[in-house]
């Protein structure tokens, strides 16, 4: 056995060990209870909560916890020992169906949307058994959702096994319609995760990093990422040793952690896990962000996970590979030999055309945020237009579709290499295009919208949710057809010629593209701001409703969630630049313009008043000019910053934080950054971008 195998799943409480620690007959009522919703007896839950129990002491837990989904953009967890006092004074440890089921964490102080009020505490979390348990150090961490004491969800987990089953219900009508029956339709997920390493001391001398996960000033070295020599390059001895020790404790935690990279920025790196169903993909994903974070540490290394950490060159995205799947392992999105001929496929594939182009308001706020706000329409992040990339070949299957026809002349797919000593290679039946938002990529779409702090599951549960709502229509106007086939054609046909305005094949960088985009009628949400009052549109609250994902106090909530938390990051922003540059920037350049008149005050004496001192005066000129209107400029903000409405952070607040707040931070960071290039390494008061990025 080789030594991937002889430590992957070691810490998880998988099906493999449920077999081997449970009696049969509790075995098979939790997998009941997994696949069929049945519900678990209690003294069935006695019985699994003990085998879990004695698994975690024998692999050294003392304590177990609800680990679970809040909507802060991490995890929460509350330890609890397996101790239980006897009458001698003791202890034994112990652990009961009950307290495996149900916890009951404070709720009062997550965000809720205004749900709960703070003398509102009582929350519960619920166990999710078709999540895996697993240890992470002395703890059994028990995957849960997270819900109000009125039943409201609070957590990001909840709305995603809704929206999974939602798109079940609904593929399987279509599914049986059609002649293909299945017992279940999952959907997968395989999220893509880049992140950059730099080092913990120099980290540690940035307020910014430090406070904020990104640079708020800092001017572009002489070399980035021009050269395109680190994309795919050889890997350093320190960021292989990281991600080896990275790669054994995600496999221990049963994370399928399977390609790793260099990516294109300096200092950038990709880690990318196979295929698994939405809702572990989006646990695991968590986990491994986690310990990206905790292994860094014990390497002398900081992973930053913000979208934009260095302002001029490639932020981080986590590109969502998402599908549909019978539980047979037949995929639903792969086109086959023939894919025009191929029913079925053309079906599923225009549902989500469909689905994409009446809710593109609802993934572009999936991926929305404060932070993501920095990186798309930027380095190689597609802009915050929603359109669908099909390729040219499957393009070609569409129009031939939308003009009745039922064949397509075969191409050939063989590539010749010319040289006689490589083998010629078989193409794919399309390129890739890395500037589309969501792109076809032969057996699945790429979501390459999402960031690289964004959680997987708001952009599962919308990608689910909007598909499940086409394949219900799909399935409503099959349901009655005399002939199915015909009339499936037909839908296609129909389908294609009404929604085709959100496929592009071209470059979406380009401002060609912008203007074609608005002439097709396609929303261009840049900011979060702009995104945002979509939520609550009367389609969308429809929507949720109808397949039972949200109430509409749910959504509501939500929405104020995501105004909430963007006006408190640009506030901690603008509080954080504006703390640096009074304290850090100003005082530095103060001293080095000194230095620089103390040197012509020396020279003038030493040398007589006629001394060329011209390089010094100038500089000295020049940084007291920028530095007077930086100072005047960081009172600008800070009288800017105290106009705005702290106790309302709605919509409005959000929209001053945007249009006003941030462009003053951009105009500070011009000056702060033209000072930091006039200024002496030796008086400049953090690292630069080239300390950071090449160290």
């Amino acid at each position: 056995m080789n030594r991937i195998s002889e430590i992957f799943g070691k810490k998880v409480f998988n099906d493999k060990v449920m077999k081997e620690k449970l009696p049969k007959d509790a075995y098979n009522a939790l997998r009941k209870h997994i696949e069929d919703g049945t519900e678990l007896e209690g003294a069935t839950a006695n019985v699994i909560a003990s085998a879990m129990k004695d698994w975690a002491l024998e692999n050294g837990a003392t304590h177990f916890t609800h680990w679970f989904q809040p909507m802060t953009g991490v995890t929460a967890e509350k330890h609890d020992s397996f101790m239980t006092p006897d009458e001698n004074g003791g202890v034994i440890m112990n652990f009961s169906g009950k307290e495996l089921i149900k916890g009951e964490p404070d709720a009062s102080s997550f965000p809720s949307g205004g749900i709960r009020a703070t003398f509102e505490a009582r929350g519960y979390t619920a166990w999710d058994p078709s999540s895996y348990v697993f240890i992470k150090g002395n703890t059994l961490c028990i995957p849960t959702a997270f819900c109000s004491y009125g039943g409201e969800a609070l957590d990001k987990k909840t709305p995603l096994l809704l929206s999974m089953e939602a798109i079940n219900r609904q593929a399987l009508r279509l599914l049986d319609i059609i002649g293909s029956p299945a017992s279940k339709v999952i959907t997968t997920v395989g999220p893509e995760q880049e992140y950059f390493l730099i080092p913990e001391s120099l980290y540690r001398q940035r307020k910014d990093l430090v406070f904020c996960g990104r640079t708020l000033l800092g001017a572009k070295p002489p070399k980035s990422q021009e050269l395109d020599d680190h994309y795919f390059g050889a890997i350093k001895p320190k960021i292989s040793e990281y991600m080896e020790d990275l790669n054994n404790e995600l496999w221990q935690l049963g994370v399928l952690a399977n390609t790793e990279h260099n990516e294109v920025a300096p200092s950038q790196h990709e880690l990318a896990p196979i295929f698994s169903t939405a809702n572990i993909a989006s646990d695991h994903n968590q986990l491994t962000m986690e310990m990206m974070k905790k292994v860094a540490e014990r390497h002398g290394l900081v992973c930053l996970l913000h979208e934009k950490p260095f302002a001029g060159i490639n932020g981080s995205g986590k590109h969502i590979n998402w599908s549909m799947a019978t539980d047979d392992g037949t995929n639903l999105l792969k086109p086959g030999k023939d894919p025009i001929s191929n029913t079925q496929f053309l079906l599923f594939l225009s549902a989500v055309i469909k689905a994409v182009d009446e809710y593109q308001d609802l993934l572009r706020i999936s991926v929305s945020g404060a932070s993501n706000d920095h990186r798309l329409g930027g380095n190689e992040a597609p802009p915050s237009i929603i359109s669908i990339f099909l390729g040219d070949d499957l393009l070609e299957v569409m129009e031939a579709v939308a003009e009745s026809k039922s064949s397509l002349p075969r191409k050939a797919r063989m590539m010749d290499t010319k040289a006689s000593v490589l083998p010629d290679i078989k193409k794919d039946t399309t390129d890739r295009n890395r500037t589309s938002p969501f792109a076809f990529t032969g057996s699945r779409f790429e979501f390459r919208m999402a960031g690289s702090l964004t959680s997987v599951s708001c952009p599962a549960y919308m990608l689910n949710t909007i598909v499940a709502e086409a394949l219900r229509q799909f399935a409503d106007e099959l349901e009655s057809a005399h002939d199915v086939e015909a009339s499936a054609r037909e839908l296609i046909k129909k389908t294609y010629i009404r929604h085709k305005r959100i496929i592009f094949n071209g470059n979406n960088y380009s401002e060609e593209w912008v203007r074609e985009a608005e002439s097709r009628g396609l929303l261009n949400l840049r900011t979060t701001v702009d995104a945002l009052p979509y939520f609550t549109a009367q389609k969308n609250l429809d929507l949720f409703q109808t397949h039972k994902i949200f109430t509409k106090t749910e959504v509501e909530a939500r929405q104020a969630i995501f105004y909430e938390e963007y006006c408190k990051i640009i506030n901690i922003e603008a509080l954080t630049l504006l703390d640096i540059i009074n304290r850090d920037v100003i005082p530095a350049v103060s001293s080095y313009i000194s230095s620089l008149a103390e040197t012509v005050n020396i020279k003038k004496s030493a040398l007589g008043s006629d001394i060329a001192c011209k390089a010094e005066i100038n500089l000295a000129t020049l940084l007291s000019s920028v530095c007077d209107a930086l100072y005047t400029k960081s009172h600008e903000l800070e009288n800017a910053l105290a106009e705005s409405d702290d106790a309302q952070m709605n919509e409005e607040s959000a929209r001053y934080f945007c249009d006003v707040i941030i462009p003053l931070m951009t105009e500070i960071r011009t000056l702060a950054d033209e000072l930091e290039v006039n200024t002496s390494s030796e008086f400049w008061p953090m690292p630069t971008y080239g300390d950071l990025l090449f160290a």
